[in-house]
């Protein structure tokens, strides 16, 4: 155990003692902003405009941007909020961002939104956006329907109904008409956001110790609430910034992070990791973002270039089930991949998608002899011992074997 508090320390101290960080300190402040002081001051500058709040794990962002709404991103309270009113429309074994957000809008914390969205996520998204749709008879609520086969030949012409279906509903709330060029600058600005964050991801992995994750994640999570333009100038900073950081090498682990794809994880927590010896390779993290793995086409008709990617492009995360190529296999290619010396399984409580993939994630990761972990989180956590003693504990068990 002194040797691990040793190697703690040092690697305390390597943290605290790097450059200064490629992410704006706003970044952080953001994530935990309950008043959405972003969007209004966005809806201040566009008189008359609208924003959307969308629920995770993904939406068509293009589609609102070029209806000239605002997409912001919803990912629950975290611990700024306490559940008053939501418990009493709810089970008791939900995840803690289907409550959270639901007291936001109890809460009267929603009313800088002209309209939600949701998605199929699970029972429990599901029923939260009809539960809106019950509390709250005045306010725009959608629910998009996503193909939960995208290896379906009418995956794509489903999809593209739906899209048609969410551009008219928009349409009306706004009042603007989408058009096809304007869809196509739409998927341009969405597409080099999504490069320079695949860029950033990659640069991660080869040098993590020029950017530690609880940066790059911060930096990610803030594009939730910042228009698309302001966002990607913040990302380009940080592709140019980084090769001048010179960043200490730590004696840690390389990992990747699965599990966390729709409700996140403090932001304290991913630092407890790194501290703890984690160099986090990987992850599935704020997975909207990133949800392309590729250009979107911007030749021919862009809905339904939209709804092709979503069929043949996407990453793979619990929510859909693409037989084509099944998640545990490419959890074990992502280890592979970035070189990854064990998996942490870091689910939110009650996340029932995510645990039914453990199941066939913990048989892949033991046949493939790849150490893994199991951590269950709430994004409303604000005390994190018990989490910690389990990392550092594991970590050890990797590094003095």
């Amino acid at each position: 155990m002194e040797k691990l508090t040793e190697r703690q320390n040092s690697n305390e101290s390597s943290l605290s003692s790097s450059v200064p960080s490629v992410v704006s300190p706003s970044c952080e402040d953001v994530i935990p902003d309950l008043n959405f002081t972003t969007v209004r001051k966005w809806k201040d500058q566009h008189p008359g405009a609208k924003a959307i709040g969308y629920f995770p794990v993904y939406a068509p962002l293009e589609i609102i941007h070029a209806c000239g709404m605002l997409p912001v991103g919803l990912n629950g309270a975290g611990d700024q909020l306490d559940i008053q009113y939501a418990d009493a429309r709810f089970g008791s074994f939900i995840c803690s961002i289907v409550k959270t957000t639901l007291e936001m809008g109890m809460t009267k914390h929603l009313t800088p939104f002209d309209g939600l969205l949701f998605s199929t996520i699970c029972d429990s998204a599901r029923n939260l956006a009809f539960v809106f749709k019950r509390n709250f008879p005045e306010q725009y609520v959608d629910f998009l329907h996503l193909p939960h086969n995208p290896s379906s030949e009418a995956s794509v012409d489903f999809l593209m109904s739906e899209y048609a279906r969410l551009q008219e509903n928009l349409e009306q709330l706004g009042g603007t008409k989408l058009t096809d060029a304007a869809l196509n600058e739409s998927i341009e600005l969405y597409n080099e956001n999504r490069r320079l964050t695949r860029r950033l991801y990659d640069e991660r992995d080869g040098n993590p110790q020029l950017m530690r994750t609880s940066e790059l994640y911060a930096l990610i999570r803030a594009g939730n609430f910042l228009p698309v333009e302001e966002h990607t100038k913040l990302l380009k900073q940080a592709v140019d910034e980084l090769p001048t950081r010179a960043g200490k090498q730590r004696d840690s682990i390389r990992v990747v992070i699965e599990g966390s794809f729709c409700e996140q994880p403090p932001v304290d927590l991913i630092k407890i990791m790194e501290e703890a010896g984690c160099y986090i390779v990987d992850d599935d993290f704020v997975l909207g973002p990133r949800w392309f793995t590729k250009d979107v086409s911007v030749n021919g008709n862009p809905m339904r270039a939209l709804a092709d990617a979503y069929s043949n492009a996407s990453v793979y995360s619990s929510m859909p089930h693409d037989w084509r190529n099944p998640r545990h296999k490419q959890l074990i290619e992502k280890a592979r991949r970035r070189k990854a010396d064990a998996v942490i399984l870091l689910i939110a409580k009650f996340c029932e998608p995510a645990y039914f993939d453990y199941v066939l994630f913990k048989q892949e990761l033991e046949k493939e002899g790849i150490p893994h972990l199991l951590m269950e989180f709430e994004e409303k956590m604000f005390t994190f011992e018990r989490l910690r003693t389990e990392i550092e504990t594991f970590v050890e068990s990797l590094l003095f074997d």
